[in-house]
């Protein structure tokens, strides 16, 4: 019908909604909305969303796996059977830990442990088929195979990164796409002193969740982490550098799909004079 279609952020039209809340009040504040200076959300391909589906299952298939265990070792806690955090750790304690309590306690409950822990294998492999078809959808997505190679991007943050930023061009550079992420200092400030705090924390929680565990592990276990990374560390706390190294991961990968380039180690930007 020749209308543009436009998909305003929900936390900038709460703003403009003031008093009681109806369909007309709300219809004025997205209007009010749409005629502030304010970026647009991208809009994202279906494929895009599909993929982000498959994250959230994921993601919630993770939750369930670790309050599984969570519960089981809660409750052999109770009869006095504590065993480590770690899955590794579960794995090798519970056999001998049912076999001891099954003088002890009711064949019901015993019984019911049992399921609880070989549940267990059924969330692993539900999760591993998740991760297959990510992988599948990664080996055909140019995008993904391109940011792949960024130290620290791995099958999960390069295909989340892929679909949830939609259209890179939506941002005008790598710094707004890392601010958007919430991975830029938070401002505060009055009678123009601006003081920076700790990182906003603003955006997709998933996305910024993977970049900074990814930048953890270039930290931790990279060869060669890099000069940049190497400088900062003398200077900054282990967690700063963390931060700033997933920001400027963030950024690289904005300017590789932005720009359409590959990813090459000893790329220096420089702005023009």
């Amino acid at each position: 019908m020749g209308h543009q279609v436009k998909l305003m952020p929900a936390k900038f039209v709460k703003a403009f909604n003031t008093g009681n809340k109806n369909d007309a009040a709300d219809a004025r504040a997205i209007w009010m909305a749409t005629q502030m200076p304010a970026k647009a959300i991208a809009v994202k391909s279906e494929a895009q969303q599909a993929v982000l589906a498959l994250h959230r299952i994921r993601e919630q298939k993770v939750k369930f796996r670790t309050a599984q265990i969570n519960c089981l070792r809660g409750l052999l806690t109770e009869y006095g059977e504590v065993m480590g955090k770690s899955r590794a750790a579960l794995d090798k304690a519970i056999p001998g830990v049912l076999e001891r309590l099954a003088d002890r306690l009711p064949a019901m409950l015993i019984e019911s442990l049992r399921e609880q822990w070989n549940g267990l294998d059924g969330l692993d492999q539900e999760i591993a088929g998740i991760e297959r078809r990510l992988h599948t959808w990664m080996k055909e997505d140019k995008a993904c195979k391109a940011i792949a190679a960024i130290p620290g991007v791995g099958l999960l943050t390069a295909t989340a990164a892929v679909a949830t930023m939609g259209d890179p061009k939506a941002f005008t550079s790598g710094r707004e796409f890392a601010a958007w992420l919430g991975l830029v200092p938070k401002q505060t400030g009055s009678g123009g002193k601006v003081q920076l705090l700790g990182i906003s924390r603003r955006g997709d929680t998933y996305l910024r969740t993977l970049l900074i565990h990814g930048a953890r592990s270039v930290l931790y276990h990279a060869k060669e982490p890099g000069a940049w990374v190497e400088q900062l560390g003398k200077r900054r706390p282990k967690n700063v550098v963390i931060v700033a190294l997933a920001n400027r991961m963030a950024r690289t990968i904005w300017a590789m799909l932005a720009h359409d380039r590959p990813y090459d180690k000893a790329y220096v930007s420089v702005k023009p004079a």
